[in-house]
């Protein structure tokens, strides 16, 4: 197991470029079981869930060619069904929550899909009923293994149908979307997540042919399409990885630029940050975070204390609620942070509370924020990475802090953040990696 040791209270300044999005990623790369023809991903995020997830594709049949790091060609024309069977498989499969996204592909074009239960971020439950009920209603029949925990689907003749979903899952939008593209007939989905992680998948379909209507809305419209064909496609820069250097930014006093960061596609997240009183400027397609001392937590019009909640897209995605709350540690203010997807999210601010961070825990789902102003630092400490997104949170806060911090299970950011210490490091950050 990897640790970090950090040496806080330096101020960072330079110029940054955001990752790939590691959510589309999982999303765009399964989509290449849809064809046999040729399909180039570019901006590949080479982080671990993603290079776990194109491991597993060759391990499938899937001929990869790496033209570097950040970028493959995919050829799915010899895929080995028999190969979901394997303990290799289930092994391989259960350790990546996202490798769930090939179940939609294979399932549109094979007929069939295997899949142990999945892996990924300790963070609560995260049910998959969503994507099951939809393949149901495009035909296909459900199996589910309780002792095994392996899900199997299987359908001879889909069928284009009217699909309201539960819940706005974006992994349940795309793996039903990508059931849909090669399914006979007219599917419609209502209260679809619109996530621009969905939008991409949906643009990157149409390239290969699929026939998808209102994109970007909660109401799809899908004619299925005999075949799909290669294309080329980009992955937008990662809006988490973007909120998350804003943050560290703020956090840390520093001045910094984050380059090419498709502020278009970025929806209220630097609304929120604002309302933080954290500055920015949008310099074409960059933001500049300028060096700033303190900054201010707004108050709704009447007074009472601003909620930071996360929602389905058009709203605040809920991955950078740790970002928010590690920053209101040291802002001037107050702020109630309602997690409302996840109930395990918040269970890392007694490590924060241990640096000397004021946080009352309501529940699960809500936390208390009572800034410091930056008047008293955060404490150096050792502490541990529960999963991606606190893990961040967690180096923000070592970063600011006074002192030398620890932070062990660092494979956790690994899995969602590429080369985080060499990038930082190269604008001042003093982060060691140690075995």
């Amino acid at each position: 197991m990897g640790s970090f040791e950090i040496e806080g209270g330096c101020c960072l300044s330079g110029e940054i470029h955001p990752q790939g999005a590691k959510n589309e990623a999982l999303q765009v790369i399964s989509a290449v079981l849809l064809t046999s023809d040729k399909v180039t991903i570019t901006n590949i995020p080479n982080i671990l869930d993603v290079n776990n997830l194109i491991e597993l594709l060759s391990k499938m049949g899937v001929k990869i060619d790496r033209h570097s790091s950040n970028s493959c060609s995919f050829i799915a024309d010899n895929i080995d069904i028999t190969y979901l069977q394997t303990l290799d498989f289930k092994k391989r499969a259960s350790s990546l929550r996202g490798s769930i996204m090939i179940m939609g592909p294979l399932l549109a074009r094979f007929g069939k899909a295997y899949f142990p239960k999945p892996g990924g971020d300790k963070i609560g439950r995260r049910r998959l009923d969503t994507h099951f009920f939809g393949f149901e209603k495009l035909g296909a029949h459900f199996v589910f293994d309780s002792e095994e925990i392996f899900y199997t689907v299987e359908a001879s003749n889909l069928k284009g149908t009217y699909i309201l979903l539960d819940e706005a899952s974006v992994t349940g939008t795309a793996n039903i979307i990508m059931a849909a593209v090669l399914t006979r007939g007219k599917t419609t989905i209502y209260n679809a997540a619109c996530e621009p992680y969905v939008q991409q998948l949906c643009r990157m379909l149409e390239l290969m042919g699929a026939n998808i209507k209102g994109i970007g809305s909660n109401l799809l419209s899908i004619e299925g399409v005999e075949a799909l064909t290669g294309c080329y496609h980009t992955i937008l820069p990662d809006m988490i990885e973007v909120g998350s250097f804003i943050g560290l930014a703020a956090m840390t006093g520093s001045e910094i630029t984050l380059k090419n960061c498709r502020i278009d596609q970025l929806g209220l997240i630097p609304m929120a940050f604002s309302r933080f009183g954290i500055k920015m400027e949008f310099r074409n397609d960059d933001i500049y975070i300028p060096s700033q001392v303190n900054y201010e937590i707004d108050t709704f019009i009447d007074g009472s204390i601003m909620t930071i909640a996360d929602a389905p897209w058009p709203g605040l995605t809920p991955d950078l609620l740790s970002i928010f709350l590690v920053i209101a540690t040291q802002a001037k203010g107050s702020v109630l942070i309602h997690q409302k997807m996840f109930e395990s999210r918040l269970f890392f601010v007694d490590k924060l509370i241990d640096m000397g961070a004021r946080i009352i825990l309501c529940d699960p789902h809500r936390a208390t924020v009572i800034g410091l102003n930056k008047e008293t630092p955060l404490r150096a400490s050792v502490m541990t990475s529960p999963d991606i997104r606190a893990g961040v949170a967690l180096l923000i806060a070592a970063l600011s802090a006074q002192g030398k911090s620890i932070i062990h299970n660092i494979e956790q950011i690994d899995r969602g953040y590429e080369q985080i210490d060499t990038r930082l490091n190269q604008i001042g950050a003093k982060i060691k990696r140690i075995y």
